[in-house]
């Protein structure tokens, strides 16, 4: 009997240590989890974009997919399709998606900053591409820089004019911080120079429709334009066609994202010049930013994307 007894305790011994040395559930394998993050897949990513009837825009998408696809994310993206109401339940959807970061290109810099604080309060990283949030907490913003830009413009225009002569601006989206600081950029340059005079400065939303009916109300109101500034490429081919089809010649026409369009437009003559931001890059490098952020990784605040004037 004591022998029995013995053996039982034995047995009771040996399946105490063998159930204190596997902490894991019945049926798992002997590696762990893939973490968050690793780059096999696990990684979700929203985009929220102003609009995709913009090639600029696209492209910007396409270089993002083309990124995630690489790295083996899943990217799923929106079109505000210029609404600020739009995008903010575009990202409310997103946030519901289980995404472990946010990509956002705002239609309005300050209307996107409600949309950017749910995120915060959901703990989903936010990163803003091309134009900026006003407020909220962003871990990046990635663009080019429009400042300089903008700047860029001025000094083209100034010395194609010889620092003399009348200029259109067309402006884009009010509330855009990529409206704000290319504006600001080509008024540090004209601004201090006494024979340029801005005859007019208007809104074209970013828009080639607009841009044709603007710069068709704006010539008939303007005895004399020498060269036009459009924020965009979408306006100042706008402003061309109003240009050509109202037979004003000779006036120099500067646009900016060098779209595909806009790049033939100027190697045919047509337009004088227009800003190469490089959008694919941009959406590139959105991915790559999302991707240190979910890992946890430090990246800087301004993360910026070259430029170049592109002329004939």
């Amino acid at each position: 009997m004591k022998k029995r007894f013995k053996m039982i305790g034995v047995v009771t011994v040996l399946l105490f240590v063998l159930a204190a040395c596997s902490t894991k559930d019945p049926g798992t394998g002997d590696s762990e989890d893939a973490e968050k993050g690793s780059g096999n897949g696990t990684i979700k990513i929203g985009l929220s974009i102003s609009t995709l009837n913009n090639p600029f825009f696209v492209t910007l998408r396409d270089g993002a997919e083309k990124a995630a696809n690489e790295k083996g994310f899943e990217l799923v993206t929106s079109d505000a399709q210029d609404d600020p109401s739009t995008q903010l339940s575009d990202i409310e959807d997103l946030l519901q998606q289980d995404i472990d970061a946010l990509l956002v290109n705002p239609v309005d810099s300050e209307a996107i900053v409600s949309a950017v604080e749910l995120a915060n309060n959901a703990d989903i990283p936010v990163i803003t591409v091309d134009r900026s949030s006003e407020g909220g907490e962003v871990a990046a913003h990635i663009a080019s820089d429009n400042v300089e830009g903008g700047k860029m413009v001025g000094e083209f225009i100034a010395e194609q004019l010889g620092e003399e002569g009348k200029v259109v601006e067309l402006e884009g989206i009010p509330g855009a911080s990529a409206t704000r600081e290319r504006g600001q950029g080509f008024h540090e340059i004209v601004d201090d120079m006494d024979g340029i005079e801005i005859v007019a400065n208007q809104t074209a939303n970013f828009d080639r429709t607009e841009g044709l009916s603007v710069m068709e109300n704006i010539i008939q109101s303007t005895d004399q334009i020498d060269a036009v500034f459009a924020h965009n490429d979408e306006m100042a081919l706008g402003a061309l066609e109003a240009l050509e089809a109202k037979g004003v010649s000779d006036v120099i026409v500067v646009g900016f994202d060098a779209t595909d369009d806009a790049v033939e437009a100027v190697e045919g003559g047509r337009m004088d010049a227009t800003i190469a931001q490089k959008p694919e890059l941009i959406g590139e490098s959105a991915i790559e930013t999302a991707e240190k952020v979910v890992k946890g990784e430090k990246v800087e605040e301004f993360i910026p994307v070259e430029l170049e004037l592109i002329t004939k």
